[in-house]
């Protein structure tokens, strides 16, 4: 490879192309990868966020159907069904508060790729500077 006080400026700016398309390329691959694990993490969580809604319904149904019935010995059937409803009520807020603050706090800015996108620009001016 000649020097670079030899080489043409056509080829400076031939290799300046090369090297920031190979750049652009790898920064491309970079944001999938974080999207694709933000994106797996939101799944996740939305996963969680259902499973803890159908608990919750379940739960609400069993309950009615035995916990009524106990209840019910000490108490009249409505105040025991209010109870089991209750309970069952709090049980799936629980759950779906806590996936619902998971979900919050993913962050689905690529921040890393942001970053080294910076760095690439200031390469570059001092590549064409």
């Amino acid at each position: 490879m000649p020097a670079l006080e030899e080489r043409s400026i056509s080829e400076l700016f031939s290799d300046l192309a090369r090297q920031t398309s190979e750049l652009v390329r790898q920064e491309v691959a970079l944001a999938k990868v974080e999207l694709t694990e933000n994106a797996r993490r939101a799944g996740r969580n939305a996963a969680f966020l259902a499973v803890g809604g159908a608990i919750g319904y379940a739960a609400l149904l069993a309950f009615l159907g035995a916990a009524i019935l106990l209840l019910a010995l000490w108490m009249p059937a409505w105040a025991a069904a209010l109870t089991v409803a209750a309970v069952a009520g709090i049980i799936a807020a629980i759950l779906v508060t806590k996936a619902l603050a998971a979900l919050r706090r993913i962050d689905f800015v690529p921040r890393q790729t942001i970053e080294t996108l910076k760095e690439d620009a200031e390469w570059i001016k001092h590549q064409v500077g």
